[in-house]
């Protein structure tokens, strides 16, 4: 459909060209009653040069359509390229997440296991002892400990904590 369009305004240009030039061709040559057989021959050279023009003209674009369709299924190659490799990265980051995430929870159980031992540990250790123990522990890991140990347990390992230390445990247990 395309062609056929392109086709029709080449003709309708050449008839248009064709058009502007016999007027011209007639008058530089006005018509003689023995030049009359000279008059066929120009508008047939003019209509010669105008079907070439319109044939160059036709495989020119004919070039550049078929360049154009090549450039677009380049385009469309390259285009598919980057659609897997855009689909490959994003399987790829999700499968890191995944291990990321079984990663951080075998952490998490192995810590959470730590945790469970040193609770039992100060639980069956003398409350004299494991206060002494628990106040040389950073702050952190004391208040994570004596927040994972029952009351009763704590309640005898009050008075041998330091102060600060189970006020701050009591006010984060509080909120």
């Amino acid at each position: 459909m395309k062609q056929k369009k392109s086709l029709i305004f080449l003709l309708s240009v050449g008839i248009l060209l064709l058009s502007q030039h016999i007027p011209s061709l007639v008058l530089a040559n006005p018509p003689a009653q023995n030049d009359s057989a000279q008059q066929p021959i120009n508008a047939t050279r003019a209509a010669r040069e105008e079907k070439a023009l319109q044939d160059a003209r036709r495989r020119q674009l004919d070039e550049r359509g078929a360049a154009l369709d090549a450039k677009e299924q380049e385009l469309k190659k390259l285009s598919a390229k980057i659609e897997a490799q855009v689909k490959a990265l994003e399987d790829s980051k999700k499968r890191m997440d995944e291990s990321l995430k079984v990663q951080s929870d075998v952490r998490k159980n192995k810590q959470d296991e730590k945790m469970a031992k040193m609770v039992k540990l100060f639980k069956t250790m003398k409350a004299e002892q494991a206060g002494n123990m628990i106040n040389s522990l950073k702050e952190d890991l004391a208040l994570a400990l004596l927040t994972r140990m029952d009351t009763k347990s704590v309640a005898k390992l009050v008075p041998f904590i330091s102060q600060p230390r189970v006020l701050k445990w009591v006010t984060d247990n509080l909120q």
